[in-house]
């Protein structure tokens, strides 16, 4: 095994985090964009909370954002930006090597792992 093999560096700290994760997998589902009314309700985020994380993805160059009205109501609408939906689909990537890598592993391993040599404790 090569020295690395599971750090997956690949795994954008942006990106991976929970409410950010949505708002991407959202967004690259629509390629229009989507309201920010819309974009809140899909990823169960209050106003602020939501608000917080498109700054964050939009100072990362992962997504644009569009304010206008629609009648005399304002309206934001997000989009995902090209540079965002390829750093997006990396990620998506590296997390199906990390899937790949662990989840045979996981689900075929039953049971306990074999005992360790004579002394050796619980810490």
């Amino acid at each position: 095994m090569s020295d690395g093999r599971f750090a997956y560096d690949g795994l954008d700290r942006v990106l991976h985090e929970k409410a950010r994760l949505g708002i991407l997998s959202s967004l690259v589902a629509n390629k229009d964009g989507l309201k920010f009314g819309e974009l809140r309700a899909l990823c169960q985020l209050t106003d602020g909370n939501l608000s917080r994380h498109l700054d964050t993805l939009h100072d990362a160059g992962l997504i644009e954002i569009w304010k206008g009205f629609e009648g005399r109501r304002p309206q934001t609408v997000v989009r995902m930006t090209s540079e965002g939906r390829k750093r997006f689909v990396a990620y998506l990537e590296e997390l199906e090597r990390v899937i790949k890598d662990a989840l045979p592993k996981a689900s075929g391993a039953a049971g306990r792992a074999k005992p360790l040599p004579p002394g050796f404790q619980p810490a």
